[in-house]
């Protein structure tokens, strides 16, 4: 029952990713791209917490962790650029 939760949703979170790419190519802007960029990265982690579920391994978590601190520090520098026009003041 686990495994089949953990594929219908890794296929779904898969969809959410390839659409967040389309909007990155796409977006008519670049808060826009911003966002689907940062959609992207939470849409990954999420990927390999349920990989981690399914392989039960608690290393897939700290990985996730990981990417999750660096998404955001990612996500204010960019917000900062794009209020600013600089990240460093």
């Amino acid at each position: 029952m686990l495994a089949t939760a953990v594929t219908i949703a890794s296929s779904l979170i898969v969809v959410a990713l390839v659409l967040n790419l389309f909007r990155l190519l796409r977006g008519p802007g670049l808060p826009d791209r911003a966002l689907a960029l940062d959609t992207m990265y939470i849409n990954s982690v999420a990927l390999i917490v349920l990989y981690g579920i399914d392989s039960q391994s608690r290393l897939y978590f700290e990985a996730a962790m990981l990417i999750a601190l660096i998404g955001f520090v990612s996500t204010v520098a960019v917000a900062k650029y794009i209020t600013r026009g600089d990240i460093i003041e």
